[in-house]
């Protein structure tokens, strides 16, 4: 492990430590359940203080990369990082003021747009039926009026991120169904829910 940290820039020594542990995990140079050196040792190979090194570790024990055990067998051990975790990540961007409804609107516009394309060219006759199906599903709920307006919006989460599922891309569909999740925020705060909007969508 001491090829893989060097000493920490000292103009930026804590954020540098994180960026060294972090890139290690995720590069898989550090795999799941791998322990990090003792304490002693990352101090050494970063040559910091020790008040330095537990905070960048708390850093990324929050980002979800280490789980920091006590006891005997104790230390700071490599955490998965898969899908689920980097979806909570998204979520809290999603769910954050510094992400308006415009913001999202006009994200949706874009990206949704590439992917319906993405799965009109590479849908095959399974998925058009699924499709249907769904759409059918949302028509029926439409009918009963406005009353039933979160059913409604949980079959339009799922044709979207059917339609994501379809165009084939992993990186598409992950971003998408944690803006779907996430999106109910929005309409409940800015959206006035009526015929006509149920209707439109």
């Amino acid at each position: 492990m001491d090829k893989l940290f060097h000493k920490a820039k000292q103009n930026r020594i804590f954020q540098d430590i994180v960026d060294q542990i972090q890139t290690a995990i995720l590069d898989g140079d550090l795999a799941a359940c791998d322990k990090l050196a003792p304490e002693r040792e990352l101090v050494e190979m970063f040559q910091t203080s020790r008040g330095t090194l537990r905070e960048a570790l708390r850093i990324l024990e929050q980002k979800g990369l280490i789980e920091i055990r006590l006891g005997i067998t104790g230390g700071a051990y490599v955490k998965d990082a898969n899908a689920e975790l980097m979806a909570e990540n998204l979520a809290m961007l999603i769910r954050s003021h510094d992400i308006s409804l415009e913001h999202l609107a006009e994200f949706r516009e874009g990206v949704e747009g590439t992917v319906a394309g993405l799965a009109a060219k590479r849908s095959t006759t399974a998925d058009k039926q699924k499709l249907l199906n769904l759409i059918r599903e949302a028509e029926k709920i439409c009918v009963k009026g406005t009353a039933f307006w979160s059913d409604f919006v949980q079959v339009d989460e799922k044709i979207h991120t059917e339609i994501a599922r379809i165009a084939g891309n992993p990186l598409y569909s992950f971003v998408l169904q944690s803006v779907h999740e996430n999106i109910h925020r929005y309409y409940n705060k800015f959206l006035k829910v009526g015929a006509t909007e149920m209707d439109e969508n």
